[in-house]
């Protein structure tokens, strides 16, 4: 249950590079869109399926956020109260915790930019906790029982 503890916070922690990522190739794929094709960037936009290379970052980042990353935060609480990590659920609770932030603003951000800045911050927290919830997997001591028989063979 330690390796799947493991696994799923390294997952989380990459799924919020992959966020990044896809944000960074969508608005780089609009500003090209803009400047070098000449598109145009209005309500209608938003209302239509935009077709410009980079376009599929927007739908992926939304379906990542608003559906995988809190699937994922919610089975690594779940599987933490099994894997007898050392605060495992401490730090999986500490998790959930901030994607449900990050939804939130991410809703909210578009609303309010501000709660946009701070979507763009909390995803630098949420990375960082889920990278050390599952770093602190590999520095937990072995039970005594294992050490014993690994001491035998």
């Amino acid at each position: 249950m330690k390796s799947v503890y493991k696994v799923l916070a390294f997952l989380i922690a990459a799924e919020v590079a992959i966020q990044a990522a896809m944000m960074a190739f969508a608005v780089a794929g609009l500003g090209i869109w803009v400047d070098k094709e000449g598109g145009v960037l209005d309500k209608a936009t938003f209302e239509s399926e935009p077709d410009f290379t980079g376009a599929v970052g927007f739908m992926v980042h939304g379906i990542n956020g608003m559906m995988v990353i809190p699937l994922l935060a919610l089975v690594f609480l779940i599987v933490s109260f099994f894997a007898k990590v050392p605060g495992g659920v401490k730090w999986a609770a500490l998790v959930l915790l901030a994607v449900v932030v990050q939804v939130a603003l991410g809703i909210y951000g578009h609303e309010n930019a501000v709660f946009g800045m701070l979507h763009g911050l909390n995803a630098l927290i949420l990375f960082s906790l889920a990278f050390m919830a599952g770093k602190r997997v590999t520095s937990v001591t072995p039970d005594r029982h294992v050490v014993a028989e690994r001491e035998l063979v």
